[in-house]
């Protein structure tokens, strides 16, 4: 039987994704382009709505179990300054085999791969057990509101297993890092810069806090990394790219970072005027955790250093606006043999196994599941939230049939 869509067909679903500009926002329009799609070709979907502009979408197919869950976001991060983009980056185009276009990495030409794999499983009749379920996710780029409501309205309660179609191109991923962003704030009270003792300078006691986590997090980055999982293949790969930027790797470094925790902070903002002492400032965090240091101690950490500077008369407050899980599954299943199996076949013997930095959606769609739950990672892209984004259109193509022969081989044997 021949394909349901033509491979023109399929570039124009990207193109039209692509050129909904969905940055941070407005998944309501891409959910009901890809809901229009799917009821074009007789399979059902229902918009779950998030707010007037942002929503997610489940379809499905099939019947009965087992259950597996697909899964891509519908949001791409800004597009920066469109002057420095070689084309329009919402309008996709093709050059040289590549297609250009904001999304088309991450991870629009994952998400319109899972939608044609499907459309062409059911076209063609290709299912004769079990049920796939699409669902398409608000969100995942800044606080990933989608996927924790469909975990929250049960969307995963009956999944047997998951796919996500983040970019990895070569690797394919079973577990990966949690991610946390925390704001700090500090406050003081303002007087004349001449006068500094009329005032309290929301600066130092910030700073001191700053400086008193990140020689704890030295301590902790030593001792601490994530056992459970080999990142070895990861390890050899971040050296290779970083050789090719003349980067001097230490090794025990690099490799306590790909595999451990890591604290950044990224953002200090204080004071508004030179000759005043600044009544406000704020520090903001972004934390990679693993499960021998998880979200819970991150927070234990922050608390206990923000307590010991406010007991000297400082007036620090946390926020945490982010808090995701790190994602702790074996890789010892049957999709992952079956996906290892499908990939070497189709794309050669370039990939590899491997945990990965990265976080996904399966954050908030796998909380409820334990260790041996069968997860798998793998999509199109290499320069996700770049200026000039593309995805090579043949694998582009490929990454369909990769996902229509995964599904058809695991839930069919």
């Amino acid at each position: 039987m021949s394909n349901a869509l033509s491979q023109d067909e399929r570039i124009d679903i990207l193109s039209d994704i692509v050129a909904i500009k969905s940055v941070n926002d407005n998944e309501m329009e891409v959910a009901n382009y890809l809901k229009d799609l799917f009821e074009k070709h007789g399979i059902d979907a229902e918009i779950d709505e998030i707010s007037d502009t942002r929503a997610n979408l489940v379809a499905t197919i099939g019947e009965g179990s087992p259950v597996v869950g697909i899964s891509g976001h519908m949001d791409v991060v800004s597009e920066g300054d469109v002057d420095d983009w070689d084309e329009d980056p919402f309008e996709l185009t093709e050059k040289d085999g590549y297609l250009y276009g904001r999304g088309t990495a991450d991870m629009k030409a994952g998400l319109a791969a899972l939608a044609i794999a499907m459309i062409e499983i059911k076209e063609q009749d290709l299912l004769e057990k079990g049920t796939i379920k699409f669902m398409a996710t608000a969100g995942e780029e800044i606080e990933q509101v989608g996927s924790a409501q469909l975990r929250d309205h049960g969307y995963m309660d009956d999944v047997d297993a998951l796919i996500i179609g983040e970019p990895s191109e070569t690797m394919l991923v079973y577990a990966h890092k949690g991610s946390m962003d925390i704001r700090v704030t500090s406050t003081g009270e303002s007087s004349h810069s001449s006068m500094p003792l009329l005032g309290q300078n929301a600066i130092q006691p910030l700073l001191e806090f700053i400086r008193n986590v990140e020689a704890d997090y030295e301590d902790i980055s030593k001792s601490t990394t994530f056992e459970k999982l080999d990142f070895s293949n990861l390890v050899k790969v971040g050296k290779s790219m970083m050789a090719k930027e003349d980067v001097d790797i230490d090794d025990d470094g690099f490799e306590r970072i790909i595999s451990g925790l890591v604290l950044s902070n990224t953002i200090i903002d204080g004071g508004s005027q030179v000759n005043s002492i600044p009544d406000k400032a704020v520090a903001e965090f972004n934390i990679r955790t693993v499960p021998e240091f998880n979200n819970d101690k991150v927070k234990e950490l922050f608390d206990k250093h923000m307590d010991a500077i406010n007991e000297k008369g400082g007036h620090l407050e946390k926020e945490v606006y982010l808090d995701l899980e790190s994602v702790l599954t074996t890789g010892e299943n049957d999709l992952m043999k079956v996906g290892y199996d499908v990939a070497t076949d189709i794309f050669g013997d370039d990939i590899i196994v491997s945990p990965t930095v990265g976080v996904t959606d399966a954050s908030n769609l796998l909380l409820d599941k334990d260790e041996d739950f069968p997860f798998l990672m793998l999509g199109p892209g290499a320069t996700p939230h770049q200026v000039d984004e593309n995805v090579k259109k043949d694998t582009y193509f490929n990454f369909i049939d990769f996902y229509t022969q995964l599904l058809t081989n695991y839930l069919n044997k």
